[in-house]
């Protein structure tokens, strides 16, 4: 992936990961927009960051996506990276039916479906400057968190579709990349502990590795404890199933099918 001189949109950059990845490709001299769905929070952003471009604008919304492209194309026509990294994550507790039956989707549809509402937004436009589309998935595509049962799926339908995405689209000379971050310190996070056998990365230890992968040609890239764990998965999946469950279950909401959501969702 070549890392200077592009036009760079970020979807949930005004913090943790989607942030450390923009302060980066800043650092580099590219051209850098973030969108998040919370104005106070983009505005503190820019005011800490003068070079960003802010954006309000939430993946959750087609109609919010389609005026995010509008207003994209006419801006920022050079656009030649898109970066999926908007997510949500719910704990869940799924032992029995709920009434809020509409809850049971949202992680869904903000992150499985804001992946593919934007990337099919804009498409034409990585087509036409021979761009980048990367996808943040997680190593949780490959064995599942428990606790965190649809956010998990969502990971492994990115995973899935970003492989379907590669093939109809090689022979477009538009990149695609799929990063799959493990467990990584944010707020998001704060909830886990690595003596219960999590592993957690540093933002900066996570866009370190991910850079030297984006230099050196990776179309799959696996940070830290995502390689061990999609190797398990291979080599063990009861085992590390098993062990991922005994780490989370104390995470699992106590009222039949009650949801949570982490310290913070998704930006």
């Amino acid at each position: 992936m070549k890392l200077t001189g592009r036009t760079i949109l970020i979807t949930g950059g005004s913090a943790g990961i989607g942030l450390a990845f923009a302060l980066k490709f800043i650092e580099l001299g590219n051209l850098v927009i973030v969108t998040g769905r919370r104005q106070t929070v983009l505005d503190e952003v820019k005011a800490r960051h003068p070079k960003l471009h802010t954006i309000q604008s939430d993946v959750a919304d087609p109609a919010q996506i389609a005026a995010l492209a509008a207003h994209v194309k006419a801006n920022f026509p050079k656009l030649d990276v898109l970066m999926n990294n908007a997510g949500i994550s719910l704990y869940k507790n799924l032992k029995s039916t709920t009434a809020d039956l509409a809850g049971l989707t949202v992680e869904l549809n903000v992150n499985a479906g804001g992946v593919m509402r934007m990337t099919s937004a804009f498409i034409d436009l990585l087509k036409a400057n021979k761009g980048t589309l990367i996808n943040v998935s997680s190593a949780l595509a490959f064995v599942p968190l428990p606790c965190l049962p649809i956010y998990c799926a969502t990971k492994a339908a990115i995973h899935s579709y970003t492989q379907s995405l590669r093939f109809q689209l090689e022979e477009t000379g538009v990149e695609i990349i799929e990063l799959m971050p493990p467990a990584v310190k944010t707020e998001m996070t704060s909830d886990l502990r690595e003596d219960d056998g999590i592993t957690l990365i540093t933002t900066d230890e996570l866009v370190k590795q991910s850079f030297e992968s984006f230099k050196a040609g990776a179309l799959e890239i696996r940070p830290g404890q995502s390689k061990q764990l999609a190797f398990m998965r291979r080599l063990a999946p009861n085992f590390i199933n098993g062990q991922l469950w005994k780490a989370s279950k104390k995470l699992v909401p106590a009222g039949a099918n009650d949801s949570k959501p982490p310290r913070l969702s998704y930006t």
